[in-house]
């Protein structure tokens, strides 16, 4: 008896992923809960156990396949794995066209993979096809609207009325390049995380009226107070006690009382939210994920730790949920830890602010008409013009300084 492993659900607003990874071939013997295959979404990945024990009897869609959800990926006859396998063979092996008929039927809206990649047999239209000669364009240029994908007369002509404007927002053909540097080069296709990042940092510089503003904090108090109770702090709750604690909690604070930053933009409205979701952006080999600490506004120095070191975890290991990395309301950047010393972050869209720590760096400072050496770092607030104003932003850097500055104001609430 065969049965069959599909794509599972992968989240709200997410509907179609690439197979990253097979860990199985066909032939293997599998049990069951273990892990078929990897998939890769916008924004996670998401594991495949096989459903029941048995072998791998057959792999449907390939690694760097395109698959909707409920997607049939590889079937799996149930009960103990035959003594001796079927020949060896990759993963990939098999009749060709019964691959490639696979992948187009694997893709939910029944759309090549890759523009411009052959659309089986189907046959354009003549007067299409002389007017795409006659203009410079190929196949893959052109939407088809006809049966299987078959471009039109109609749609050529639609696609040659597309607004200038559409046309120039596609990224520049890359330029000519010598045969030897081409030789010494590497083709590696991006992966969806990777895109979904360019896409959406692209969007938040085309959408929001963005604009950064700096300021500078003397790190000695932060460093004196961290020194003294970290030990303590560690035994007591399992967790050592870092910076970003600190500068959470003086976020917090800063969001009370400028709320616009804390906000968002839908439509004609501006949401103002009564709590903080606070995003943690997280450096991970795959690109920048930022999970998401909730309601980090009722959360004490121990519980922010814990969740920021739970989330750190998970998003090296590629263990992210979707619900992990939804519902933020403001993001804490910190390229410190790569040594930078002054950056403007990009906004996390629909966040109007996302705020970046740097490298703390000892400099002279002039303190009471003497100069001394001072730990300082340079804090960047990018922020959303359209609804949070240059003296908001201001007031939250100089709050969120305050603060950092000297502790006891957020014991104080001041």
């Amino acid at each position: 008896m065969s049965t069959e492993v599909r794509v599972p659900t992968l989240g709200e607003s997410v509907s179609e992923a690439t197979v990253a990874t097979w860990f199985k071939k066909p032939g293997d013997a599998v049990a069951v809960d273990e892990m078929l295959c990897e998939l890769e979404t916008d924004k996670v990945t998401v594991e495949v156990p096989s459903p029941v024990a048995g072998t791998l009897s057959e792999i449907v869609a390939n690694e760097g396949d395109t698959v909707g959800v409920d997607a049939l990926l590889a079937q799996v006859s149930e009960g103990d794995a035959p003594a001796k396998s079927a020949p060896e063979a990759p993963a990939e092996d098999g009749p060709k066209e019964q691959q490639e008929a696979t992948n187009v039927s694997g893709d939910p809206k029944g759309e090549p993979a890759e523009k411009g990649e052959a659309k089986g047999d189907t046959e354009d239209a003549p007067s299409a096809k002389k007017l795409m000669a006659e203009n410079d364009l190929k196949s893959g240029d052109v939407k088809g609207t006809g049966k299987d994908g078959r471009v039109m007369k109609e749609d050529v002509l639609k696609a040659l009325n597309t607004p200038k404007s559409a046309e120039a927002s596609k990224p520049a053909a890359r330029g000519p390049v010598s045969s030897d540097d081409a030789d010494r080069e590497e083709r590696v296709k991006m992966t969806r995380l990777r895109q979904t990042i360019a896409r959406r940092l692209k969007e938040a510089q085309n959408t929001a009226a963005m604009l950064t503003t700096y300021n500078e904090v003397d790190m000695t108090a932060v460093m004196e107070l961290r020194n003294e109770y970290k030990a303590l702090f560690e035994k007591k709750h399992g967790v050592k006690l870092g910076f970003m604690s600190f500068f959470t909690k003086a976020c917090v604070h800063a969001l009370k009382e400028v709320p616009d930053v804390n906000a968002e933009i839908d439509g004609d409205h501006v949401v103002y939210k009564n709590y903080v979701h606070m995003g943690v952006a997280v450096g991970t080999p795959n690109g920048l994920v930022v999970p998401v600490i909730r309601n980090a506004d009722s959360m004490g120095f121990a519980e922010i730790e814990k969740s920021i070191a739970e989330m750190g975890v998970k998003a090296r290991d590629g263990k992210l949920g979707m619900a992990d990395m939804q519902g933020g309301s403001f993001t804490i950047s910190n390229g410190g830890v790569y040594g930078s010393l002054m950056s403007s972050p990009i906004l996390n869209p629909p966040q109007s602010g996302i705020l970046g720590m740097h490298k703390i760096q000892e400099r002279p400072m002039a303190i009471n008409g003497k100069v001394e050496i001072r730990p300082m770092m340079y804090l960047a607030l990018s922020y959303d013009h359209r609804i949070v104003d240059g003296k908001g932003a201001v007031t939250f850097l100089v709050r969120v300084k305050e603060a950092l500055e000297d502790p006891r104001r957020l014991l104080m609430d001041l």
